[in-house]
């Protein structure tokens, strides 16, 4: 596994135009890998956009390293960068502390009997809070209320050529969790949590916890 990010260019107004849905980025991270494209493959990859000192960051995890100068078609040159992400998931164990940042899709599915469930969006903070609570535990960590915050929440706009717009519900958490499930934990961090994943969705970060 590879984990791998570019610094936007985002004073580069040509290039930010064409950036202007999800859709878009999704095209993006596709087109950094043009070995699949060659091949007619697609492998999974979860990608997400952050903010770090003012500047914004592309950041991929893939099964494959992307094209550096692929990543920098909406990038600033010289700034991407690609790392084995192997060792670092390795290193990981049960018990272990850790600060997080995911970027989620929450939604929720409506009973409807003997029918399957109506997906609709979440919006309240206490609906989007026990949103990741309840999906700790089968993704391999535990959480408590009071060790992580919302930070972000909104929507963004995913459209393809023909149809009209859609908005996709979007809610970033960032706090403290505990690994319980290593091999569950590590599926997490590799294949993401929820839904949308493909669309800039699911991505979920951590660092040691000081």
């Amino acid at each position: 596994m590879y984990i791998s990010r570019v610094e936007m260019d985002r004073y580069n107004r040509p290039k930010m135009k064409q950036l202007n849905h999800l859709g878009a980025f999704h095209s993006w991270v596709e087109e950094s890998f043009p070995e699949e494209i060659e091949k007619k493959t697609r492998s999974r990859k979860l990608w997400r956009i952050d903010s770090l000192n003012g500047k914004e960051y592309l950041l991929i995890i893939s099964e494959s390293k992307p094209s550096l100068e692929k990543m920098e078609r909406f990038g600033i040159e010289g700034t991407a960068q690609t790392k084995d992400y192997t060792p670092f998931l390795e290193r990981l164990e049960e018990g272990q502390e850790l600060r997080f940042r995911l970027k989620a899709n929450p939604t929720k599915a409506l009973s409807q009997e003997g029918k399957r469930g109506r997906v609709v969006p979440l919006s309240k903070d206490e609906d989007l809070m026990e949103y990741l609570m309840e999906r700790a535990e089968k993704n391999g960590f535990s959480l408590q209320l009071e060790d992580f915050l919302i930070v972000e929440k909104g929507y963004e706009e995913f459209s393809k050529a023909g149809q009209r717009k859609i908005k996709l519900r979007k809610a970033v958490y960032e706090g403290k969790l505990t690994i319980t499930n290593i091999e569950d934990f590590r599926n997490t961090l590799i294949h993401g949590l929820g839904k949308k994943k493909a669309y800039g969705f699911g991505l979920m970060t951590v660092i040691p916890s000081r």
